[in-house]
């Protein structure tokens, strides 16, 4: 019987690093942070996706452009990841 492993807990703090948690998670993760940085008032959200081949990124970006919480979104700059990490604005209300 396979057991389902115990949740991961990790701050709310505008920055979610995709790098510790399986593909399958993503798009599930992404919208439930999402909505957590939105009840705390964070309103710009860095998710690190890492460069590789883009399938995770391509992954994160269809789910900020189904989101209805997201105003915009953007591949970071240079110094905060360039194009391994995506910077998402939450909108107001």
């Amino acid at each position: 019987m396979q057991t389902e492993p115990d949740p991961v807990e990790f701050p709310i703090n505008g920055e979610l690093d995709l790098h510790t948690f399986r593909p399958q998670e993503v798009g599930e993760l992404v919208p439930d942070y999402l909505e957590l940085c939105h009840e705390k008032g964070l309103r710009r959200v860095r998710i690190i996706h890492g460069k590789g081949i883009g399938t995770l990124r391509e992954t994160v970006h269809a789910i900020l452009k189904r989101e209805p919480r997201v105003a915009r979104f953007e591949l970071a700059g240079s110094g905060e990841g360039g194009w391994g990490a995506t910077i998402a604005w939450l909108k107001e209300d």
